[in-house]
């Protein structure tokens, strides 16, 4: 208890002492200590009227002058209204600032609710998406921006970089990024706009210009290619001639390659003439791959296949075909011909899943976000050694994104890798029944 505190008490003590001797002289004890108490009782309701009317009033009263427990109490209410304005000042300096900054931030902003509906945005998003406050506050953001891709991100909030969409504001030549950012409560939620056209629009050009150039490079290279094939056979070449010849000839096959790749990835790049999807038979795909590769003259001691499921695969065969092949090369080409190589197909309540395993090399941590780059290599050397084109995982990544499928990368060097395609729920189809039964190749 404050000074103040046991001051009043003390006081009140004495004066009730000093009632209670007046009461006994002259006999009226009760009667002087009730009208002392009535008194007091009195001062004290006066006091705390006037501290309830300069509460009411405090903005434009002074604090009343007051002695013992009130005048402390007083003190404090006193402080802590001073530190309520003296924050209040400070959050509304801080939302000043905010406000300066999300208006000049080259970037949209919208605020959302856990219904998605709108509660704030600055004046990029505004012009950016044609979005008006006294409009469209607190309607939903989707039933504003009404795409298939944007729905679908607000609903899952996969992939988790965010969508891109064409025309979102209504002009069709330009390109926007959403990414939304949530809290664990996910009561507000941070829209982040951007516009990518310029981005879009170098990155198309750039697609076509590797398109254009592979397809034009394959005639002149198909008559190198010829020229040093008929060179290679010729038995009356120089024996001087021929390791050259040789080698020329490996690096051509090696530039086809590149440019077989290149073209195929520029073709899932492109939406133009994409293969319609129909059910594919994973389990046969597999088996008949397995025993093509078994058949090869290189080719690891022991590949096994596992199928756990016998459900079919909605999608473009030939793309699905293109994930395996590469998948199963690179694991071909990294593993010892002493190592073993793994292939499994299998399917649960998330989805279809297909892995390959390998016990080769293995791959270092910090080269695991960067494998499906293009020409991106953990040993250069030794992948050019081997032949490869540094493509390979970029052709499986776009071919999986047509299937709204994600790559898995499990590596530790030295010890294998393996590299598992997760597909979603909705691709997933029962096997026919006629297929149903049949002897799975293992």
């Amino acid at each position: 208890m404050s000074p103040a505190g046991w001051g009043t008490i003390l006081r009140l003590g004495v004066v009730l002492f000093v009632a209670l001797l007046i009461g006994l002289i002259i006999g009226r004890t009760a009667a002087v200590l009730a009208m002392v108490l009535a008194i007091y009782l009195t001062a004290q309701i006066v006091n705390l009227l006037r501290v309830e009317y300069w509460l009411s009033h405090r903005r434009i009263e002074a604090a009343p002058d007051m002695r013992g427990s009130w005048a402390e109490v007083v003190a404090i209410v006193g402080r802590i209204d001073r530190r309520k304005q003296y924050h209040k000042a400070h959050v509304t300096d801080l939302l000043r600032e905010f406000r300066r900054l999300t208006h000049a931030m080259p970037e949209g902003a919208v605020l959302l609710g856990p219904e998605h509906e709108i509660l704030w945005f600055n004046p990029r998003v505004s012009a950016w998406l044609g979005l008006r406050r006294k409009r469209d506050l607190g309607f939903r953001i989707e039933n504003l921006v009404r795409h298939p891709d944007f729905v679908d991100y607000l609903r899952t909030g996969l992939p988790a970089e965010g969508v891109v969409i064409q025309g979102a504001g209504g002009d069709r030549s330009r390109w926007f990024s959403f990414h939304l950012v949530r809290t664990d409560e996910k009561l507000r939620q941070l829209l982040i706009v951007r516009d990518v056209t310029q981005e879009h629009r170098l990155a198309s050009m750039r697609k076509d210009f590797v398109a254009n150039a592979s397809h034009e490079l394959c005639s002149p290279l198909t008559v190198i290619s010829g020229y040093l094939d008929t060179l290679a056979d010729d038995e009356a070449l120089d024996p001087a001639w021929r390791p050259p010849v040789m080698e020329m000839r490996r690096q051509a096959v090696r530039m086809q390659t590149i440019i077989d790749d290149l073209l195929e990835l520029s073709k899932l790049e492109s939406n133009d003439n994409r293969p319609e999807d129909r059910p594919v038979d994973i389990a046969a795909m597999l088996t008949l791959m397995r025993r093509d590769l078994m058949a090869q003259e290189h080719h690891p001691r022991e590949l096994t296949l596992r199928l756990d499921s016998d459900a079919w695969l909605e999608g473009a065969e030939s793309d699905i075909h293109s994930v395996v092949a590469n998948l199963l090369s690179n694991a071909v080409k990294y593993t010892p011909p002493e190592g073993t190589v793994e292939l499994r197909w299998w399917t649960d309540e998330l989805g279809g899943h297909l892995a390959v395993r390998d016990t080769g090399a293995g791959i270092a941590a910090e080269h695991l976000p960067r494998l499906t780059e293009r020409f991106y290599r953990v040993d250069s050397g030794r992948s050019r050694e081997l032949g490869g084109s540094g493509l390979g995982l970029a052709i499986v990544k776009h071919a999986l994104q047509r299937h709204g499928a994600v790559l898995e990368v499990q590596s530790e060097e030295g010890r294998g890798s393996t590299f598992t395609c997760h597909f979603p729920v909705q691709r997933v189809l029962p096997a026919p029944v006629q297929t149903r039964g049949a002897k799975q190749d293992s």
